[in-house]
């Protein structure tokens, strides 16, 4: 069967509550429940949590909670693939027969049903490992600069001073929405960004990651701008 796995952990730092508080009126972890439900890609939406509070607003908004995730892989420092797999294991030692598995962050207001299902059939065509969303740099990673320690500016790429924009490789990034994935390939600590991924590509226009008050303030004028627009 193929499951939506959406990591929720309690404990937020920058943004406290993050993946519960009202995003344009709506708990926030409710729009990626409801982008998964749309779907019809899974048999079972399965949100792992450490935090009783964010378990029952899953379960309000048709998530299942079955088993709480342990505290210590809800730190600041454990990554996705071993609460993925931690989630599949779990699922596993309760008879479920799991096998493509979603991850789709509580953090992704923008998610869309039409890529999750995209996602899926990326995967499937190319028999890759992972198909995850990413979306293009908006100006050229070459052109970068950064602040020194006398506080003066230097590129990180100096060579490229006088090269054409135009001539620069375009370069991308993961758009933190979701990752399909075979089940063997998140049990065995594989490695998302990796020759045996596909990405599936998203308009800039529909990424924005959410770590700051400011991020959150311009996601949600986002957000409400495309839905004044008429886009879903």
């Amino acid at each position: 069967m193929r499951i939506a796995i959406i990591p929720a952990r309690g404990g937020s730092k920058r943004i406290p509550r993050k993946n519960i508080r009202p995003f344009c009126g709506v708990p926030m972890i409710a729009w990626s429940i409801a982008a998964a439900r749309a779907s019809k890609c899974f048999e079972h939406v399965i949100v792992s949590t450490d935090d009783d509070e964010i378990a029952q607003v899953a379960r309000e908004h048709d998530a299942e909670v079955p088993f709480l995730r342990p505290k210590h892989l809800a730190d600041d420092h454990t990554g996705t693939i071993a609460v993925i797999a931690h989630a599949i294991q779990e699922l596993r030692q309760r008879g479920m027969d799991v096998r493509e598995t979603c991850c789709i962050y509580a953090t992704a207001p923008f998610i869309q049903a039409a890529d999750i299902q995209r996602g899926f059939s990326c995967l499937c065509d190319t028999q890759a490992d992972f198909a995850f969303s990413v979306t293009s740099y908006a100006f050229p990673i070459q052109r970068a600069m950064r602040m020194n320690s006398n506080g003066r500016v230097e590129m990180f790429y100096p060579e490229h001073f006088n090269t054409r924009s135009q001539d620069l490789e375009e370069a991308w990034h993961d758009a933190g929405q979701f990752y399909w994935g075979r089940v063997d390939a998140w049990l065995n600590g594989q490695s998302v960004f990796g020759e045996k991924s596909v990405p599936v590509i998203l308009p800039r226009h529909r990424v924005q990651d959410i770590d700051t008050q400011e991020d959150w303030v311009r996601a949600e004028w986002m957000f409400r701008a495309m839905r004044a627009d008429g886009q879903p």
